[in-house]
């Protein structure tokens, strides 16, 4: 599996850093449908484009330690924020 993955979600791009996940399962309590962890409990997607767009960047910011990152059409990063 890659270090980083990522997948479009209507307007935003969702990236996972895998070398980040500490299976803290947080993200999975807001958008279940978007992740899952795998059997080496790292996040990995399920189907985050079937999640509302709040919902998805409230998902990934709750994330204790920035393994996810969303960046808008424009390619600017809005979660985590900088």
């Amino acid at each position: 599996m890659p270090k980083v993955e990522e997948r479009n979600a209507g307007e935003l791009t969702v990236r996972i850093d895998r070398t980040k996940c500490a299976a803290f399962k947080d993200c999975l309590g807001i958008a279940p449908e978007a992740f899952e962890l795998g059997e080496d409990e790292i996040v990995r997607f399920l189907h985050p484009e079937t999640v509302d767009a709040t919902q998805l960047v409230e998902a990934c910011a709750v994330c204790p330690v920035q393994a996810l990152l969303v960046f808008n059409q424009d390619g600017k990063q809005v979660v985590p924020m900088q």
